[in-house]
């Protein structure tokens, strides 16, 4: 008796509506499916592993932020609207996602995307421009859409029923819906995308800390999505939470070999971080702040401790008020 191969793919998992039906219009078809979602400090995988958990549908998670980092600094398609790579994003994606098929004993790989959903990133054009650069042409299915898009291998040689595959385009949500309706999925987030880099606000602090610092890390990206930002006059950046969580997530940034961290004494505030070093005057300046953005009062000396790689210290100095850095925030 000859023994078939069963037909395995590995989806990328957003975690949204689109990836978990592209994922069961496969499975429908008797497909084993596999998926994979990536972590970088600019998105998370958080809603792929719910989507994992609810369907039943096993998932590899990876951080590609390695990887991800060169792209980010010179994408060859550019940026969208804010500081998002789109084009470039994707096709890194399915490179590493490629990269994977034979160790997961997978025939190709698939994706959620929808013609025309996206004004940049899913047009037809764009679509086949990631598959060109993904290094994997000829591997990628977008089930969706398939209908609308050219017959891929797979579906030539068998390995998919074109016929039951999609014809979804266009950013209409109603189809999507009746979809999960006819498959039971009932918990599936917003479509808002949840990329840090399509936000206007991340992407204007990223652009700052591009013109600003060659050598930039992980955490330096990691400190954009908290606290408040300022650029002082003579380039230092000081960094000042808002509230407690903010607080929480920039004293675990926060690196003691290399960083600046300030506290004010006797009151309520802000934990306020300058990432590497700086001279006497920004250091002043960033106290003055760190107190005006506290419960001190303002036309009193107030205390702040100072941590500097070199030890702990107290700094006395006049709280400045917030309405006097307004000019400095990175917004």
């Amino acid at each position: 008796m000859t023994h078939i191969k069963k037909v395995k793919a590995l989806g990328l998992c957003s975690g949204g509506l689109d990836s978990i039906l592209a994922a069961l219009v496969l499975k429908d078809q008797g497909i084993d499916v596999l998926w994979i979602a990536f972590e970088t400090p600019f998105f998370s995988a958080d809603n792929a592993r719910r989507a994992s958990n609810n369907n039943k549908i096993p998932i590899i998670v990876k951080d590609i932020t390695e990887r991800y980092l060169p792209m980010l600094k010179n994408p060859p398609c550019g940026y969208g609207k804010n500081m998002n790579p789109c084009m470039d994003c994707h096709a890194l994606m399915f490179r590493v996602a490629g990269e994977m098929l034979a160790e997961t004993g997978c025939d190709f790989l698939f994706s959620g995307e929808v013609v025309g959903q996206r004004p940049m990133s899913q047009q037809k054009k764009t679509l086949r421009y990631v598959e060109k650069n993904s290094g994997f042409d000829g591997s990628i299915l977008r089930p969706l859409s398939a209908k609308l898009l050219p017959e891929t291998p797979m579906e030539q040689n068998g390995l998919v029923d074109r016929a039951k595959l999609g014809d979804l385009s266009g950013r209409g949500r109603k189809p999507q819906m009746e979809m999960a309706k006819q498959f039971g999925v009932t918990d599936y987030p917003s479509p808002a995308g949840g990329c840090l880099l399509t936000s206007p606000g991340y992407a204007n602090r990223m652009r700052d800390l591009l013109d600003h610092q060659e050598d930039v890390t992980v955490t330096d990206f990691e400190f954009l999505g908290h606290g408040r930002h300022l650029r002082m006059e003579d380039g230092v950046k000081i960094i000042v939470g808002r509230n407690q969580r903010d607080n929480e997530h920039l004293f675990r940034l926060y690196r003691p070999d290399q960083d600046v961290l300030l506290q004010i004494k006797s009151f309520s505030g802000p934990v306020t971080v300058i990432p590497g070093m700086c001279g006497k005057k920004a250091l002043l300046q960033a106290a003055g702040v760190c107190a005006g953005y506290s419960q001190a009062p303002l036309g009193t000396p107030a205390v702040v401790i100072v941590n500097q790689p070199e030890g702990a210290f107290e700094l006395t100095v006049m709280p400045i008020p917030r309405a006097g850095v307004q000019d400095l925030l990175i917004i």
